[in-house]
């Protein structure tokens, strides 16, 4: 579904503490930005290849929260909590991870007609946790964006 080149990773400068991550996504604003909000979609995608999730939680809403468990495909499970910022539908939503590595997620949803681009910001609190993070959250990204688009596929067939 995306774009021969289109998805891109990168450590932003160190001094910025930024993960980001965009794609050109074959799909309309609208249901890219479902497929982050409806937790029978979420649950479908959300973590790196081999991952699933079992939601505890999910309150769409400032300020509410959303606690998961992201289960590895080696056995080990990753409890998670976010609380939501900002919903701003259908065009951003901000949370902030509050469990484990503490970081700030911004997800912007484009429409470029009738695609969607898709930038997806993580933006660490320290230093050390950036560091740590780069180590696998760049291709982590990458893969979570392969299943997001997977999942799109098969909603729009």
């Amino acid at each position: 579904m995306s774009e021969n080149n289109a998805a891109s990773s990168s450590a932003t400068n160190a001094d910025e503490l930024e993960l980001a991550t965009m794609r050109m996504i074959d799909a309309p604003r609208e249901l890219v930005f479902k497929a982050w909000t409806l937790p029978e979609h979420l649950s479908q995608w959300w973590g790196p290849k081999g991952f699933t999730n079992t939601f505890q939680e999910f309150d769409l809403r400032p300020g509410g929260t959303w606690e998961f468990i992201m289960h590895g495909p080696d056995g080990v499970d990753y409890r998670n909590k976010c609380v939501f910022g900002e919903i701003v539908e259908p065009e951003r939503i901000v949370l902030q991870h509050v469990s484990g590595p503490r970081f700030q997620v911004t997800a912007n949803f484009e429409d470029i007609a009738g695609k969607t681009r898709l930038t997806f910001r993580q933006r660490f609190e320290t230093a050390v946790e950036f560091e740590r993070a780069k180590t696998y959250a760049i291709e982590g990204n990458e893969q979570n964006m392969d299943r997001l688009e997977a999942l799109l596929a098969k909603l729009s067939a």
